[in-house]
């Protein structure tokens, strides 16, 4: 998996490519994370190319939703793959986590 940050004041942009899984999982969290550390507690991560997400991937996005709460931000994906897209329905993330369509509404909604 490959990711890049785009920081832009207190908003970090997160571009997501490739397997969210348990060999990248924690690196991802971590990286993430460093950005709300860093003063940017709004994050929109854009899953357009993300192709697979595990169980510990999902972990991810709920770890960070938690810390980004307790920093007074907000957290929004948008342009989820059908994969992607299907496990967030499935464990019932579209009901907890702010999912929307594109990167425009991502920015309204953090």
């Amino acid at each position: 998996m490959t990711m890049s940050i785009e920081s832009q004041g207190n908003l970090a942009v997160v571009v997501l490519t490739g397997r969210l899984d348990s060999t990248n999982a924690a690196d991802t969290e971590a990286q993430i994370l460093a950005q709300i550390e860093a003063g940017s507690p709004r994050i929109v991560v854009d899953a357009s190319g993300l192709d697979y997400l595990s169980s510990a991937g999902l972990r991810v996005f709920l770890v960070v939703a938690k810390r980004v709460k307790a920093s007074g931000g907000a957290l929004a994906l948008h342009s989820l793959t059908a994969h992607v897209r299907e496990v967030f329905e499935i464990s019932g993330f579209v009901n907890v986590l702010t999912v929307c369509a594109d990167r425009d509404e991502a920015l309204t909604r953090v």
